[in-house]
């Protein structure tokens, strides 16, 4: 009696369906390729030339995911955008170190790989890769069947940049009077979604399928998964015309925890919470009065995606080069002696 026979495809795993998925997103890949890129997507590794003219290079690595805000994209079946935050979260992470993004390498998970999801996702990560000037330069794709429950799937990112030692940020010069500029963020970006689903969902009982109730012609699916805003393009140049001391990346934690990250332990940071105009996502969220005000600011960005501290003199001219790069931006807050906190107005 012969015995029953099993392969790595009835368990699951389809490797050839994995293998034209891979053939399919190259062409992604490849229109985010740089002039630093070495090689072709295929190899165990993806090699990049490290540039040229720095005196004392730093490679700096960023990783992050895109958390339960994956939830609102299975539900919507909306996967397009999901990618632009994956790659948001760490090419951010690397401008406000004061560096450049060279490349960046995802890890695509899920039980039962859909190649029409999948490239959708795929299409979002190398619109995020051409925003942040850095090229897709590898990644993994696993199906593991049992894992995950079927529809879904996870994402991660890893991220290189480079900047010279002596340009790292923050610069460690901050002083009192200082002027905190914040540049608007598009919206939640990719912090706080367990709160949000819970408000939403569970709350107000609304669906992804709903019109949103202040946004006509948009349903709550739209606004939530509006991705997170890119940096980039504004602050390279920025960093190389203006003497910039320090900047956050307005993510979980919100402005009370973040800001104190790029501050000395005896300073402060003072914000006017009226003076940056409110997305409406925000002003919906506020209106239900169910999140007390502090817990709006320790979770969410509230409007605010990235934090400029700069010399007052030089305030106004960056400023001016935020917003003729089409960033919105505001002088939101001033430096003060304190014991390393934020003070919110």
């Amino acid at each position: 009696m012969s015995k029953k026979r099993i392969d790595y495809k009835s368990s699951g795993v389809d490797i050839s369906s994995g293998n034209l998925f891979i053939e399919k997103i190259k062409p992604l890949a490849r229109s985010t390729f740089t002039e630093g890129v070495v090689s072709d997507l295929g190899g165990f590794g993806g090699f990049f030339r490290i540039p040229q003219g720095l005196k004392k290079p730093c490679l700096v690595s960023a990783t992050d995911g895109v958390g339960t805000k994956l939830k609102i994209a299975f539900e919507a079946g909306k996967h397009s955008t999901v990618g632009i935050d994956l790659v948001a979260m760490c090419a951010n992470d690397i401008i406000v170190c004061g560096a450049t993004p060279l490349f960046f390498l995802d890890y695509f998970a899920t039980g039962k790989l859909s190649l029409d999801e999948g490239i959708e996702v795929v299409k979002g990560i190398a619109e995020g890769c051409r925003q942040a000037e850095m090229a897709l330069i590898g990644g993994e794709t696993a199906e593991m069947p049992g894992f995950y429950k079927e529809g879904e799937y996870d994402l991660a990112g890893f991220a290189v940049g480079i900047v010279d030692e002596a340009n790292i940020l923050p610069s460690g010069n901050i002083k009192e009077n200082d002027v905190i500029i914040g540049l608007a963020s598009s919206g939640l970006h990719s912090n706080g979604f367990s709160l949000v689903r819970k408000l939403f969902f569970d709350e107000l009982g609304l669906s992804v399928k709903d019109e949103f109730p202040t946004e006509k012609g948009k349903t709550v699916g739209d606004v939530l998964l509006e991705p997170t805003k890119i940096y980039v393009k504004t602050v390279k140049p920025l960093l190389n015309a203006y003497p910039v001391k320090a900047i956050a990346h307005i993510t979980g934690g919100g402005l009370i925890e973040n800001i104190p990250r790029i501050l000395q332990k005896n300073l402060s940071a003072e914000i006017n919470s009226d003076s940056w105009e409110l997305p409406n996502i925000f002003r919906f969220i506020m209106a239900q009065d169910m999140i007390e005000r502090e817990e709006l600011y320790r979770t969410f960005n509230m409007g605010i995606g990235l934090v400029l501290i700069v010399d007052e003199k030089e305030s106004d001219n960056i400023l001016t080069h935020c917003i003729s790069s089409g960033q919105k931006g505001w002088k939101i807050g001033r430096i003060v002696r304190g014991n390393h906190k934020v003070i919110i107005n």
